[in-house]
């Protein structure tokens, strides 16, 4: 089997359970994002020096595979979806582990107002990876907003996952001055 289908030579992909869809289709362009979310983790845990923040990307980029398959699915195959990815989907269970490294990240740093990322490299793609997570957040609003089935959980995590790479950048700076 080839990586190169040719399926998509004419603009289009598709959706999970075979419904075929432009690759500008509004459900496309969010779950890239989320894509590129992942990706972006990918070199925040290529760089991270904490080794249980190491852990949590890896299990975050895990996660989010899931997430884009959610998000790849015609909303008159959700059920379907989730009864076969029933344990994997996205539940309140892993929104509140982020809720919790947020909390014990926050005891963790000096927090002192905004800051610029850069301080090292870690903390320049922890910022990256945060802004990237913010398109994804607001594509996955605007997603449901349209009119598409989205369930709160997804916008919920995001918007925790966007707070805790912010914390997990400050983190690493604050590494650097030691």
């Amino acid at each position: 089997m080839s990586i190169s289908t040719k399926t998509g030579d004419d603009g289009s992909t598709s959706l999970l359970f075979n419904k075929r869809v432009s690759k500008t289709h509004p459900r496309v362009v969010c779950y890239g994002s989320v894509d590129e979310l992942a990706s972006s983790l990918g070199v925040c845990r290529a760089h991270c020096m904490d080794v249980n923040a190491k852990t949590q990307l890896l299990e975050i980029q895990i996660e989010l595979v899931h997430f884009m398959g959610e998000l790849a699915t015609d909303d008159l195959d959700q059920a379907r979806y989730h009864k076969k990815y029933a344990d994997k989907v996205i539940h309140k269970k892993q929104i509140d582990r982020l809720t919790s490294l947020i909390e014990k990240n926050e005891k963790k740093i000096q927090f002192k107002g905004w800051t610029q990322a850069g301080e090292t490299i870690a903390d320049a793609f922890f910022d990256q990876a945060r802004t990237t997570c913010r398109r994804a957040e607001r594509g996955t609003i605007a997603l449901k907003e349209s009119g598409t089935s989205v369930r709160s959980e997804l916008i919920i995590y995001l918007n925790r996952l966007a707070d805790l790479l912010w914390l997990w950048g400050i983190e690493h700076a604050q590494l650097a001055k030691k």
